[in-house]
């Protein structure tokens, strides 16, 4: 068996290749973004990430439904 500086180097470059082979690509993150999204706003159904802070959800209510209270649109929000 050769153990000079190109048997090294060869030897290395299959260890690399079998390495990657098994390598997967890279994955999307829209399925698990789209399952978290469990907080929505009961008069237009639009979804919120499980993370959104409270002003954030009363900034939505503000804009998108002036008409109508905080409590209306989240009432879980609201209540705890």
């Amino acid at each position: 068996m050769p153990s000079g500086n190109g048997a090294k180097a060869q030897q290395k470059r299959e260890r690399n290749l079998k390495r990657n082979e098994g390598a997967s690509s890279a994955k999307s993150q829209l399925k698990t973004n789209e399952a978290a999204k469990t907080t929505i706003c009961n008069i237009c159904r639009a979804s919120f990430l499980c993370t959104a802070k409270e002003t954030e959800l009363r900034i939505h209510s503000d804009n998108k439904h002036p008409k109508n209270k905080f409590e209306e649109c989240f009432p879980a929000m609201a209540s705890a």
